[in-house]
């Protein structure tokens, strides 16, 4: 296996030398391949509402081919030769997270780099240490992530706080688009009774109780593999089903890292959970509350202006030995900040928006005021200018 492999990527890089570049080919990936969702989904969707699928040649790098895609796309599987020879050849490449560093990025290529939230935890060149599956050599890491930044010829930033430390943490110095994630678009766009109603009953959702959704983030430190981690929030699910089944139930998202099989079944009528197939800003629209611990999430959600809580078990591990935060998450966070079950039952129990009304608006001044619904349209004008039809 690792001699084909090998043989692979030596015809790889030859056809880097002897093909031309197509500008009307287009690389989409989201989330290293495991679905079809987020910022690299929302640009997408935008080109068919122009017809533009139609006229460019869109490929969408998965791991499972039988993902539905909408439109005239093709799909290529993740590592195979056709992946390779349609890097060789495209001329714009779009994700929302790094290729393999084997990927070889050439002149005339545009690549944009969506990226995948703004910055709670620190980043690449900030970090003091590394704990993640695959990586135990910080200065290593921190070189490949500065090499891979370098490929980039874009990059999209939700806000200003973003853009000033996607700089200094990439080592980024090109263009940085500071226009909102494509991704949050519908949220503008969908955030109405009648595209609510409809969105709860595609995922069989009860429209008469209130509905929580979950989403933390991964461990840096608990994984089974490289990309591969586990799903062990320390968060005690009978309690909560106990106390607020009667008029509540609750969506529990995985971070795409994720690789987990929960058995679900003893919590069944009060935990709805869905596969990597449904991109999360659909869930964002149909909750009523937020739950997540140091998710980008957070920065997302806070467009629908609903209430946010931040269950945090691990908080002190977390702010001093894994990662790391760029600001004074506690006092800024805008909702209470909860450490056990109990405590996070009794949050959600009294929550009041008006103790967190001003905290909660500062917050969106500062992490919100590039989103406005039309950032897949500015990338697309973006893709028309770099790789214009003739």
């Amino acid at each position: 296996m690792a001699l084909i492999k090998q043989m692979v990527l030596a015809f790889y890089k030859v056809l880097t030398r002897i093909l031309p570049i197509n500008k009307k080919i287009i690389l989409f990936e989201s989330n290293l391949g495991r679905n079809y969702t987020g910022n690299p989904k929302a640009i997408y969707e935008e080109m068919i509402r122009r017809g533009l699928d139609k006229k460019y040649r869109c490929y969408f790098i998965l791991e499972d081919m039988q993902t539905e895609i909408p439109g005239a796309a093709k799909k290529i599987k993740r590592n195979r030769f056709r992946y390779f020879f349609y890097f060789a050849i495209a001329g714009t490449w779009i994700s929302d997270s790094r290729f393999p560093k084997y990927i070889i990025k050439r002149k005339g290529c545009t690549y944009i780099q969506t990226w995948h939230g703004t910055p709670l935890k620190k980043l690449a060149l900030d970090m003091d240490a590394v704990y993640m599956a695959g990586e135990t050599d910080i200065n290593e890491y921190k070189k490949n992530f500065y090499e891979n930044a370098q490929t980039w010829d874009y990059l999209i930033s939700q806000n200003s706080y973003s853009t000033q430390i996607f700089k200094r943490a990439f080592g980024f110095n090109k263009e940085i688009l500071e226009i909102g994630y494509p991704r949050n678009d519908i949220l503008f766009h969908k955030n109405n009774k009648n595209d609510i109603e409809k969105l709860k009953e595609m995922l069989g959702l009860p429209k008469d109780k209130r509905i929580i959704l979950y989403a933390p983030t991964w461990r840096d430190n608990e994984f089974y593999g490289n990309g591969r981690y586990k799903f062990n929030p320390r968060i005690d699910f009978s309690l909560l089903m106990k106390e607020l089944k009667e008029d509540t139930v609750m969506i529990v998202k995985y971070h795409y890292l994720v690789m987990d099989q929960i058995d679900w079944s003893p919590y069944r009528g009060f935990i709805y959970t869905y596969d990597m197939s449904y991109d999360i800003s659909m869930l964002y629209l149909v909750s009523d509350m937020l739950i997540t611990d140091y998710s980008s999430v957070m920065f997302d959600y806070s467009i629908l202006k609903r209430p946010m809580l931040f269950y945090c078990y691990d908080l002190e591990e977390y702010k001093n030995t894994l990662r790391g935060f760029y600001f004074d998450f506690i006092n800024d966070a805008p909702g209470p900040v909860v450490e056990t079950t109990e405590e996070l039952i009794k949050a959600v129990k009294v929550y009041d928006y008006d103790l967190y009304k001003e905290k909660y608006e500062a917050f969106c001044r500062k992490f919100n005021h590039a989103d406005d619904g039309k950032a897949s349209k500015k990338v697309v004008d973006l893709i028309l200018k770099t790789a214009p039809l003739k």
